[in-house]
């Protein structure tokens, strides 16, 4: 017999997204600068990237549930969920590719998360010219002069 699933169906997992986006996005980091007219301290809002890890993290704060195997889908147990998490994982990317792109967020750590690093191949070739001397030939001493 087959054990019930935390999320119901696909679609629950669709609104937790939906949720979580929600809240990320109406909820900045905030970055404190020093302001050119008043001289204070001043925050500025910034926004804050979708990210897999935190979303996993709002699942489990917010409803108790893990969701990697969601996304993992051990021996095509979830495969009923994969649309939706295609679809969240595209979500996500985008947003962090774009925010990327116009400088919002940080280009080079968005590369990296997002497999988008420029990969270069370098081949190097050496070769090492041996001259044999015997030793005991004195008309050879002065090749080295």
């Amino acid at each position: 017999m087959g054990r019930n699933k935390y999320i119901e169906t696909p679609e629950k997992l669709l609104e937790f997204w939906q949720l979580y986006k929600q809240e990320v996005k109406n909820n900045p980091r905030y970055k404190y600068i020093l302001s050119q007219k008043t001289g204070e301290m001043v925050a500025e809002p910034l926004e804050r990237p979708l990210t897999q890890v935190g979303f996993e993290a709002y699942c489990y704060r917010k409803f108790g549930v893990t969701i990697r195997h969601y996304f993992d889908n051990p021996d095509n147990r979830y495969d009923d969920y994969s649309v939706i998490c295609t679809h969240i994982v595209n979500e996500r990317k985008d947003d962090q590719i774009d925010g990327g792109m116009v400088g919002q967020y940080n280009s080079s750590i968005t590369q990296r998360l997002n497999g988008l690093t420029e990969k270069t191949e370098s081949v190097v070739t050496t070769s090492i010219s041996v001259l044999n001397l015997d030793p005991l030939d004195d008309s050879k001493d002065n090749l080295l002069t």
